[in-house]
């Protein structure tokens, strides 16, 4: 039995109603129009996904549900259209949680990057960013690190903050990323260079 994301957690399906305009195009041709999409979190999958109504998909094959409560509805991989809509912005990577919250803030921390002993930055003049259950991100001016660094060829998605490139830092392959070009809301970390907390020691002096 799916559950609506207000209720109380009881199955491997949650999902939530939206009245967002998505559309979807693939080789120019509009293949998704509505504004009843459902955004739907299923189990094993770490962000969300939209289903649609199967007469607001045209041109599309995608995959039914076999819950009840999602009857009528198809789910639609994000690669399968060239170009998606949320009203008339771009969306990137995947549906937005609309529980998800991304907050930016200046900070006067003090904070140093360390890999295996070997200081890769230091400052005193974060931003931190902090989005609903991941870490929070420690954004330091590229003058701050002090090891070599090198461009990267690699490049990932976010719908909420754009498309990041990396840097190899120290000798460490795509430990840091940064946002040439984010999206609305999170300019503040714009150039901004971002460590792995992960595969990092991240050492925050108040």
């Amino acid at each position: 039995m799916a559950t609506r994301m207000n209720d109380v957690w009881r199955a491997g399906l949650r999902y939530e109603p939206s009245e967002r305009w998505v559309r979807a195009y693939k080789n120019g041709k509009l293949v998704i129009d509505t504004r009843r999409p459902v955004v739907v979190w299923r189990e094993g999958k770490t962000v969300p996904q939209y289903f649609f109504h199967e007469d607001d998909v045209d041109g599309l094959v995608g995959e039914r549900s076999d819950d009840s409560d999602l009857a009528g509805l198809v789910h639609i991989p994000f690669d399968a259209a060239d170009r998606w809509l949320e009203e008339d912005e771009p969306m990137l990577g995947h549906a937005r949680d609309p529980f998800a919250r991304i907050d930016v803030r200046q900070s006067s921390r003090h904070v140093r990057i360390e890999k295996d002993g070997q200081l890769l930055a230091e400052s005193r003049r974060p931003v931190l960013l902090f989005e609903t259950g991941l870490p929070t991100r420690y954004y330091l001016p590229r003058e701050d690190i002090v090891a070599p660094v090198e461009d990267s060829d690699r490049h990932t998605i976010c719908p909420y903050k754009g498309v990041a490139s990396y840097y190899t830092v120290g000798g460490h392959k795509d430990i840091a990323w940064y946002y040439p070009d984010p999206l609305p809301g999170v300019e503040p970390i714009k150039g901004l260079v971002a460590f792995w907390n992960e595969r990092a020691r991240l050492l925050d002096h108040p």
